[in-house]
């Protein structure tokens, strides 16, 4: 890498396009509760007291999509009338079934669209993600938790991080930058406890340190009501967010609220696991890996890595390794996870890679 310095951003799980993508998730994760089989390609809009909901759904029994927004928006926080937007806003459904065209290819275990996925991997992280975006999904996340125990913080909110390079690392935290709602009839001071409650809990994890001068809250001076009123949101428009900050390249589609048959989904989560697999087995210190697909075709129609000089062994014994390591078939993906059952919904807020849980992220040992 031949930055000087980096930069990733995150958002809170009130964001309007987290929101978003959470509602599509959820629709996604009822759907292949109801029917492991079913096609499901939903996109959420929302905005000043309106959800809109269009997009496409084949499943074996009726889904109530209106009960599962309203619940995932009540849970997210949207609960009171000063939002100007809550689970009990207008909404409209225009959902009907998938295309019998797509359908065709996707029942011959093809894939259900064309297109490039790329996954990423470096040792910067014990998660074997790049820092800057570990560390900024980590302050969205412990200000999401605070907001759940103090009654003032708001959904919604950003985080980002600027980080130095020393000696071949980034290592050297430059700024942080946090935004929040907040209920400013409170009297205390906001900068200072949320430099305490946030930024020191995190950034002490990894032994790192920032003076309270270098961080920016709220940066207009004021920030009272977030959400959907003030900034229309849209499923799928933070997927630099949901990958690798900016770090590694992204592909052509979003993940949220497309079934595994999608490989914008299912490709790019195969992708990570091959890029993570070379980093954890040290055959190099970063890795990206390319997948492309066509629609209906069953197996990759491309395929490449990239080490970025860091390889450790030689390009046939790192490709022999990575190419053997699972089958890239359409099929060969959902099964390896274990991809058609209900644990989307909680991958659309944080990021999709570096957390332990998610099935791609397991390492054969």
């Amino acid at each position: 890498m031949n930055y000087s310095q980096f930069s990733s951003e995150s958002v809170g799980a009130g964001h309007p396009d987290k929101v978003c993508d959470q509602i599509s998730d959820a629709i996604l994760d009822e759907a292949l509760r109801l029917d492991k089989n079913c096609r499901v390609a939903v996109e959420t809009l929302v905005t000043v007291n309106k959800i809109v909901l269009a997009g496409e759904v084949t499943c074996n029994e009726k889904i109530d999509f209106e009960k599962v927004a309203r619940n995932k928006i009540r849970e997210i926080g949207y609960d009171k009338e000063i939002y100007n937007f809550s689970d009990k806003s207008p909404i409209e459904v225009y959902i009907h079934e998938q295309s019998a065209d797509i359908a065709l290819g996707v029942d011959n275990e093809g894939a259900g669209d064309q297109g490039m996925m790329f996954g990423y991997a470096c040792d910067e992280t014990k998660e074997l993600m790049p820092l800057p975006i570990v560390l900024a999904h980590k302050l969205c996340r412990r200000m999401d938790d605070l907001e759940k125990s103090e009654k003032w913080i708001r959904p919604d909110g950003k985080s980002q991080m600027t980080i130095s390079k020393v000696d071949e690392k980034l290592s050297r935290l430059e700024r942080i930058v946090l935004a929040k709602p907040l209920d400013y009839a409170k009297d205390i001071d906001f900068k200072q406890y949320f430099y305490d409650q946030v930024v020191l809990p995190v950034i002490n994890e990894y032994n790192l340190n920032i003076p309270i001068d270098k961080v920016i809250f709220n940066g207009t001076g004021k920030w009272e009501i977030g959400g959907p009123s003030t900034d229309t949101g849209v499923t799928g428009r933070k997927i630099v967010v949901d990958t690798y900050g900016g770090m590694g390249r992204i592909g052509g589609g979003c993940f949220s609220g497309k079934d595994p048959t999608k490989v914008d989904r299912s490709g790019a989560y195969a992708a990570r696991y091959l890029a993570k697999s070379v980093v954890a087995a040290g055959l190099a210190s970063r890795c990206e890996i390319e997948l492309a697909y066509a629609i209906g075709v069953k197996e990759p129609v491309g395929k490449g890595i990239e080490t970025f000089g860091t390889a450790r062994k030689s390009d046939k014994i790192i490709y022999d390794f990575v190419w053997n390591l699972m089958d890239l078939s359409v099929k060969g993906i959902i099964d390896k996870f274990d991809l058609k059952r209900p644990i989307y919904q909680h991958t659309a807020k944080y990021g999709h890679f570096g957390h332990e849980d998610y099935p791609w992220e397991k390492i054969d040992k």
